[in-house]
């Protein structure tokens, strides 16, 4: 499954929208999502959604900046 990640470059800033990442990650559950970016950085994970599928993933993939992270 993919999932899209909202977060902050260190786990000391408070979320605020005007820092706010995202990130797009392949992954079996969004438990295996935490487990990654935990063991892999410093990000401060604000949310994860569900899962990117159809209408939605085709959005992203047009819209965003869509580039796909392997941890």
């Amino acid at each position: 499954m993919l999932f899209k990640v909202y977060y902050q470059k260190e786990k000391t800033y408070n979320p605020r929208r005007e820092t706010t990442r995202s990130l797009y990650i392949k992954a079996p559950s969004k438990v295996d999502v935490i487990k990654r970016i935990e063991k892999n950085t410093k990000y401060n994970i604000e949310y994860i959604t569900l899962k990117l599928e159809g209408k939605y993933l085709d959005y992203e993939k047009k819209h965003a900046d869509f580039k796909l992270v392997e941890y």
